[in-house]
């Protein structure tokens, strides 16, 4: 059997040659080889060094590190059949909650990798300012452009993003999911845009919008289920458009989604579609899966069916 590699983000863990030896003996524990481990770099997160293993005709490739790891290893496996193993590194570890796969246990995590089965899911696709032609395109993705950027889980805009980018990496790393607890607080106050959103060609414009999200699933950051709705196989994305127009208003969005109210409100509205584009001004900070990307007055968003193998829990 062709062997397994693993993509890890060093900067994650304290003792990396102490998890090099727990994921060793993990493989060893179901009758494998141990993994190609490949660390990735400040200046590469992890797309190069996948596209290394795939020369190696690999039957998985495994991201260990967060979310970040994830996207750009799941990135480069879009649409080439690779299974991807999910293994804990982060603090969201956002796609593996969203399938079951453990979070808690590296050991477990990486039998799962090994030994599980493979699910077909979604992807989505964000081209950030997109050109006359990627707007026009069937597949604006096409060549992987270097402004269209693969999530697995959402990607969003406005305060969506401020929180991912105020969140301090040194208080996630002490106090995991309370550091965007803090960073929202932060941004809660922060000036609103105008925004026209159009699903599946289908426009609306706001005065003041406060935060887009584009979701492929349900469960977001922080573990709040913003689309009890959604499906990582459905073939869709989901939309929420929030509206809050003063601090005290946030709190209706705030219910329906600690409630997972599925409903919409005067200051929360959900749609769904294969085929979103957001324009906004002023600009705004975007996000993917958690990574802040560039700041953008213009996305598209597209679904992209069936575009990831995942390996989850089960024979």
């Amino acid at each position: 059997m062709p062997g397994a590699v693993v993509i890890v983000n060093p900067t994650k863990f304290d003792d990396l040659d102490a998890v090099r030896q727990e994921v060793a003996a993990a493989a060893r524990g179901v009758g494998l080889e141990p993994p190609d481990v490949v660390e990735t770099t400040e200046a590469d997160p992890g797309f190069g060094q996948t596209r290394e293993a795939l020369s190696r005709r690999p039957h998985v490739v495994c991201a260990l590190g967060g979310d970040g790891t994830v996207r750009a290893v799941a990135q480069v496996l879009a649409g080439t059949g690779v299974p991807l193993g999910l293994l804990p590194g982060g603090t969201g570890n956002l796609l593996a909650r969203n399938v079951g796969a453990p979070v808690d246990d590296l050991t477990e995590a990486v039998t799962v990798a090994l030994r599980g089965r493979d699910r077909t899911i979604d992807a989505g696709w964000v081209i950030v300012d997109p050109t006359a032609a990627q707007l026009a395109a069937d597949d604006p993705a096409a060549g992987r452009p270097d402004n269209a950027h693969l999530f697995t889980v959402m990607a969003g805009l406005g305060f969506d993003a401020a929180m991912m980018d105020d969140a301090p990496k040194s208080l996630k790393d002490k106090v995991g999911w309370a550091a965007y607890l803090v960073s929202a607080t932060k941004n809660l106050g922060a000036d609103g845009f105008a925004a026209t959103v159009s699903v599946d060609g289908m426009s609306d414009h706001l005065e003041t919008a406060r935060t887009i999200v584009v979701g492929n699933c349900g469960t977001l950051t922080a573990g709040l289920a913003l689309f009890p709705d959604a499906a990582l196989d459905d073939g869709v994305l989901d939309v929420a458009t929030l509206t809050p127009d003063r601090l005290a208003a946030w709190i209706g969005p705030a219910a329906k989604v600690l409630s997972k109210d599925p409903s919409d409100s005067p200051s929360i509205e959900r749609q769904q579609g294969r085929d979103i584009v957001v324009s906004v001004d002023p600009e705004q900070r975007v996000e993917a899966d958690g990574d802040v990307l560039e700041s953008a007055t213009r996305l598209r968003l597209v679904i992209d069916p069936g575009a990831l193998v995942i390996r989850v829990a089960g024979g």
